[in-house]
């Protein structure tokens, strides 16, 4: 069983995922998009590079692995994402916190707390 290397399409800048709209030392994610089933660093790497419109993850999805951590490149639930508290689960690199901020753009919203 091998393992295939994830693509990340989109204006990449490096090998932890950063591009040119987001590239600061903690934007080292990925997401996977629901319309079209492929990572891009962000949504507007996404917009300038296809065709079609954003379909948002719906929560009962959120158990479908569809976020990237570009330092260790495991792949994370969309729920693990959300409760990540901003650090990978995996090999505890910090993401920017600033991301929750867009995860209406990506995933329908939850409930707030």
């Amino acid at each position: 069983m091998g393992s295939e290397e994830i693509v990340i399409k989109g204006k990449v800048v490096d090998d932890e995922t950063r591009c040119q709209h987001y590239y600061s030392k903690r934007d080292i994610i990925a997401i996977k998009f629901k319309c079209c089933g492929t990572y891009y660093p962000c949504i507007y790497c996404h917009e300038e590079t296809t065709d079609h419109a954003v379909i948002k993850w719906p929560k009962h999805e959120f158990d479908e692995k569809a976020v990237l951590c570009g330092n260790c490149k495991s792949e994370l639930t969309i729920q693990e994402y959300i409760s990540s508290k901003s650090i990978c689960p995996y090999c505890q690199s910090l993401f920017n916190d600033g991301c929750k901020l867009h995860q209406h753009l990506y995933f329908e919203q939850i409930d707030a707390k």
